[in-house]
């Protein structure tokens, strides 16, 4: 099995585990975690928006 393959299944464990134990805990990791992918796309975007600007 490789590194990854086990890393991976490493993790499927884990989320399960963590599923059946807290699923609230989960939700809401889950939830500040989209909302923070978000967050870090509109930096970037506008980031970027501003950098071809400054260029013309």
């Amino acid at each position: 099995m490789s590194a990854k393959k086990a890393i991976l299944a490493l993790v499927v464990v884990f989320l399960g585990f963590w599923m059946f134990t807290d699923p609230n805990g989960l939700a809401d990791a889950a939830t500040a975690g989209v909302g923070k992918t978000a967050e870090l796309a509109q930096q970037l975007f506008t980031a970027v928006i501003d950098f071809v600007g400054a260029l013309t």
